[in-house]
């Protein structure tokens, strides 16, 4: 085994033109008063991993162009369809005109584990919250559903950035494995 070098890792990418639509992951997240730039930049790279459909920031979320959302972004924000809208509820508002399911990731009194979504449940919305006060109230009301990362050591959250990676990673393998064997 070795390792691959740039080059190589570049050579198995498709050139951003060349991206069809149709292979977006069919989720739009909603990236509600995150107030990092690093940990918005990390949203987007990680968006790009799985090919995002589109990410809406909403409320204080900072926006492309900054510096410290492209150090961390390292070019996502080119390959990211995203927008602002001021209001989180008129962004969840617009999602369910389009019969989305809304789904946040937070500790609810009826969230279920992030690795109980099911292919049924596509095409979504995921909202992802505040690193300190997470979703408001207010924005959990909009929703239909709510996941959870479940934690066993003595804290009971992970950064937003890092929480958003482990779910919308497996958001992506459910419905990329159901997507596959039923083309």
């Amino acid at each position: 085994m070795r390792k691959l070098t740039h080059s190589e890792i570049a050579s198995k990418r498709s050139p951003l033109e060349e991206i069809n639509p149709a292979d977006r992951l069919p989720v739009t997240v909603v990236v509600d008063n995150v107030r990092s730039l690093y940990n918005v930049g990390s949203i987007f790279r990680t968006s790009d991993g799985v090919l995002l459909e589109k990410l809406i920031l909403t409320g204080f979320t900072p926006a492309p162009p900054r510096k410290e959302i492209d150090k961390t972004a390292l070019g996502a924000t080119r390959s990211v369809p995203w927008e602002y809208i001021k209001e989180p509820k008129e962004a969840i508002h617009k999602l369910k005109e389009k019969q989305l399911k809304i789904c946040c990731l937070e500790l609810t009194d009826s969230t279920t584990p992030y690795y109980t979504i099911q292919p049924a449940d596509f095409p979504l919305a995921l909202v992802i919250g505040n690193e300190i006060t997470g979703i408001s109230k207010d924005v959990i009301s909009e929703c239909d559903m709510a996941i959870e990362i479940p934690m066993v050591g003595i804290k009971q959250s992970l950064n937003v950035a890092v929480a958003y990676g482990i779910a919308i990673f497996e958001l992506n393998r459910v419905w990329r494995t159901n997507h596959i064997h039923h083309q």
